[in-house]
C-alpha cells in the first residue's frame, strides 16, 4: 500500500492544498459569493439560491467549514453560516505567493 508522502511538505502547503480541494467544486465556489454577498446566511436560504438539495448544500458547508473557509454559529434550530475572514486572508496571501513565484518566466 502506498505511503502517504504529506510528511515532506510544509504545513502551509498542505493547508493550500486542502483549501484548493475545498474550493474545486463550482457549487462551493457558488456558496462561497453567496455567503460573500448576505455576510451571513442560514442553509436554507443558500438551498433557495442552488440547484441542490438541502442535504447536498450542507455537505458542501461541511467541506468548506473543515478547512476553515467558513463557520458556522447556532442560531436556535438553524445554523448561520458566514465567510471565516481570516483563513479566508491567508489562503489568498498564500495562493498569491504561489503564483507570484510560479508566473517568472
Amino acid at each position: 500500500m502506498a505511503q502517504s508522502k504529506k510528511a515532506e511538505f510544509t504545513k502551509n502547503d498542505i493547508v493550500l492544498a486542502e483549501i484548493a480541494k475545498a474550493l474545486s467544486h463550482p457549487a462551493r465556489i457558488k456558496i462561497l459569493k453567496i455567503l460573500n454577498e448576505l455576510n451571513s446566511c442560514m442553509v436554507g436560504s443558500i438551498v433557495d439560491l442552488l440547484p441542490l438539495s438541502q442535504s447536498t448544500v450542507s455537505q458542501h458547508l461541511k467541506e468548506l467549514k473543515r478547512v476553515g473557509l467558513v463557520q458556522g454559529e447556532i442560531e436556535g434550530p438553524k445554523i448561520c453560516y458566514c465567510i471565516n475572514p481570516k483563513v479566508l486572508q491567508k489562503a489568498m496571501t498564500e495562493f498569491n505567493k504561489l503564483f507570484s513565484q510560479v508566473c517568472k518566466c
